[in-house]
C-alpha cells in the first residue's frame, strides 16, 4: 500500500480524483501547482464548520466562542492534527524547503491541513469536507475548556483585578539581551494593589508580558475572573 493510500485511510476519504489530494501536498518550492490557493479556501471551510459546531454544542457568549474556536484552529492545533496523520512523511517539498526541516515546520503542517480539507471539498463536496473537519478534530471539539479558562493572562489578570475594584497592572520592559536578531525582553508586572511585582522574559515584549501577567496569577491564586 502507498504512502498516499494509507493517508487516504487515515482520513477516512478516499479521492476520486487523486490529482487534487498531490495538489493538497505541494509545496510552493515544488512548482506552480501548490497547496496555496488550496488552503485559502480550506481556511475558511474549516472556521465555518467549527463555528457551526461550537454555536450548536455551547451556549456560550460571543467572546467566549470565539476563543474557543481560534484555540482549535490556531495553527498550533493545526500542526498537532497534522502530525497525527503522518503529513510530514508525504509532503512534498523543493530541496532548500526539505534541507531546512520544512516537513516539520509547523505553519507548513498546519497550512496542508487546510489545503486537505479543501480538496476534499472540491473532491466530494461540503458534506464530505464536514465530515473530515470533525473526523480530524471532533475529539478535542468536545475537549474544550470553558471559554473563560482561554483568555489570555493578561485580560484575565486586568478583569480580576477590575472586578475587586483594584487598579489595572501595569507593565514595563527592565532589560533586553542577545543580538539584534533574537533579542530577549525581560517586562515586570506590577499590581500596586497588592505590592507585588514580577518579571518574565521572552522572545518578544508581548509574550514576556503574557508570561508575567501568567505569573502573577498564580501568585494571587486566580482560578478564574469573579462573577
Amino acid at each position: 500500500m502507498s504512502d498516499l493510500d494509507k493517508l487516504q485511510e487515515r482520513l477516512g476519504h478516499r479521492f476520486g480524483d487523486a490529482g487534487l489530494l498531490e495538489e493538497a501536498l505541494s509545496h510552493r518550492s515544488v512548482g506552480s501547482r501548490n497547496y496555496e490557493r488550496l488552503e485559502f479556501l480550506g481556511d475558511g471551510l474549516l472556521n465555518f464548520v467549527i463555528t457551526a459546531e461550537l454555536y450548536r454544542l455551547r451556549n456560550d457568549d460571543e467572546g467566549s466562542l470565539t476563543r474557543l474556536r481560534a484555540s482549535l484552529v490556531r495553527e498550533s492545533t493545526l500542526a498537532a492534527v497534522a502530525r497525527d496523520l503522518e503529513l510530514g512523511d508525504v509532503l512534498r517539498l523543493g530541496g532548500g524547503e526539505l534541507a531546512s526541516g520544512g516537513h516539520e515546520r509547523e505553519s507548513i503542517l498546519a497550512d496542508v491541513v487546510e489545503s486537505i480539507i479543501a480538496a476534499v471539498f472540491l473532491d466530494a463536496g461540503f458534506d464530505a469536507a464536514k465530515s473530515i473537519v470533525l473526523r480530524l478534530l471532533g475529539k478535542r471539539l468536545n475537549q474544550l475548556p470553558s471559554g473563560e479558562s482561554l483568555k489570555d493572562p493578561k485580560t484575565r489578570l486586568q478583569e480580576w483585578l477590575q472586578a475587586k475594584a483594584l487598579e489595572r497592572p501595569t507593565y514595563e520592559v527592565v532589560g533586553t539581551s542577545g543580538k539584534a536578531h533574537e533579542l530577549r525582553f525581560t517586562v515586570r508586572c506590577t499590581s500596586t494593589s497588592h505590592a507585588l511585582a514580577l518579571e518574565a522574559t521572552a522572545s518578544s515584549r508581548r509574550k514576556a508580558e503574557q508570561q508575567a501577567a501568567s505569573d502573577m496569577l498564580e501568585r494571587l491564586d486566580v482560578q478564574a475572573v469573579p462573577a
